[in-house]
């Protein structure tokens, strides 16, 4: 009996052992797999176990038509990228007591990706929590009837919502970046696909905590994307084929944060500029070389993007007690050097979530208070709003100089955007779950807003 005492438990010791070795070897040993050329025109590579799968794709379509209206906002904080808009339709300043109409209402899955919208439709990716796909979906923007969806299996499991990334979307194409960083891109008028890169698979990215929040870009036929792997920090993609047209190196291993690219341009040159794990980079638009960059900034978990300032400023800010800082980029030599203008403490200003918005020589923002400021480009606080009106993590764009912003349970409130004084013109209820934290879009007198499982078209033009 002692002897079975002793072996029983010895022999199981050494299972278990050999169990949790054999999984540590094939849960580290995978291989990360190349793109493969001439394989650009179907579903893509993923990987699994150190095998190389196809993810098929499905295009299903359905009865909704697409509205005549007109107007875009082509992608995450619009079509300037800076979520400012002059719209051509009057905008009302004062709400009805019974709140805005509500033009239509769709149900979503968990998350807070926000739409863009181009020529009458209205696409966003969305999250199938019943059949565990990835769904990039068509919306009519007349009545939120679908048009069609492109869906494609991805297993994950609720953190903090799914899907929280904006289409960016051009008169030919649509590209999205999935929770899991999946790249996808096809046709905007027929959801055709045309091809899919799984950034983590075949550029080694490591997914974001909370998965994907960076959002695409589209310039001049070419998808602008940020993997962040070991080899590559950014690279430009033809939408057409799907080749990669230049890459960034990486050689400082920066990981992909949930920012997003923005554009900016400083005398003649064209350029990128992402906040990766260990810094900042402005990385040229021609052939993708780094132009500069620094590590005056860097957090891991950065969700705000950079705010392009004018004259060659970017302010950066963060929540987790980060703060915020103005760069200054000066050329000097035929070289772009960064210098830091000043840093500001985040009882000044921070963010934990939105990216604030830069709008006539002002720039707006919600803080880790919960209050709107507005400062100037030398960081001085104009005003707050006050203890006694405080807005969450707080959404928010700008309007023929009128400031939308939703409150963490869908309150929306009409705000003044002038350096003069605070001053709320009206406030109503639009949204009736919480977690409304994907950005409003304006197009043509209409908002379109959501909250953690809701999408609603409002009309707030002038009557």
């Amino acid at each position: 009996m002692k002897i079975k005492s002793i072996i029983l438990p010895t022999a199981l010791a050494f299972f278990l052992s050999g169990a949790v070795c054999f999984w540590l070897y094939e849960y580290h040993s995978f291989k990360v797999v190349p793109r493969i050329a001439g394989q650009d025109g179907r579903p893509q590579i993923a990987q699994s176990d150190g095998q190389v799968k196809i993810i098929e794709g499905q295009l299903e379509q359905f009865d909704g038509e697409p509205s005549e209206l007109t107007g875009q906002w082509s992608g995450f904080r619009g079509v300037d990228h800076n979520a400012v808009v002059a719209s051509d339709t009057p905008l009302s300043r004062q709400w009805p007591t019974e709140g805005l109409p509500k033009l239509w209402e769709v149900a979503l899955g968990q998350g807070y990706a926000a739409p863009a919208v181009y020529d009458g439709r209205v696409y966003l990716i969305d999250y199938d929590m019943d059949n565990q796909r990835d769904a990039i979906r068509c919306f009519s923007l007349d009545d939120g009837k679908e048009i069609w969806r492109h869906s494609y299996p991805v297993k994950i499991k609720r953190n903090h919502g799914m899907s929280r990334t904006v289409p960016a979307v051009n008169e030919k194409y649509i590209v999205t970046i999935g929770p899991k960083c999946h790249v996808t891109c096809l046709d905007r008028v027929t959801g055709e696909f045309k091809w899919m890169i799984d950034l983590v698979a075949e550029y080694g990215t490591t997914e974001p905590l909370w998965y994907a929040g960076q959002c695409p870009l589209i310039v001049d036929g070419k998808a602008i994307v940020a993997p962040a792997g070991p080899d590559v920090l950014m690279m430009a993609v033809d939408c057409e084929t799907g080749e990669v047209v230049w890459k960034t190196p990486n050689p400082g291993g920066w990981k992909m944060t949930h920012c997003s690219i923005i554009p900016m341009r400083l005398d003649d040159e064209d350029f990128y500029v992402y906040p990766g794990s260990r810094g900042v980079a402005g990385v040229s638009a021609q052939d993708g070389s780094i132009l500069w960059k620094t590590d005056a900034w860097y957090l891991r978990v950065n969700v705000p993007t950079p705010v392009d300032c004018g004259g060659g400023k970017i302010f950066l800010c963060a929540g987790y007690n980060k703060g915020s800082m103005m760069l200054q980029l000066e050329n000097k030599d035929n070289k772009i050097i960064p210098n830091v203008l000043f840093e500001l403490p985040p009882e000044t200003f921070g963010s934990d979530q939105q990216t604030p918005i830069h709008y006539k020589g002002h720039i707006y923002g919600v803080r880790p208070d919960k209050q709107l400021v507005c400062m100037d480009t030398a960081g001085t606080i104009i005003w707050t709003s006050g203890s006694e009106n405080t807005y969450g993590l707080g959404p928010y764009i700008i309007a023929n100089e009128l400031i939308y912003i939703l409150d963490d349970d869908g309150v929306l409130s009409l705000i003044e955007a002038t350096p003069n004084r605070f001053n709320q013109l009206a406030q109503t209820k639009a949204l009736e779950g919480h977690e409304s934290w994907g950005p409003p879009v304006l197009v043509a007198g209409r908002l379109l807003a959501r909250d953690l499982t809701t999408m609603v078209c409002l009309d707030v033009a002038m009557k």
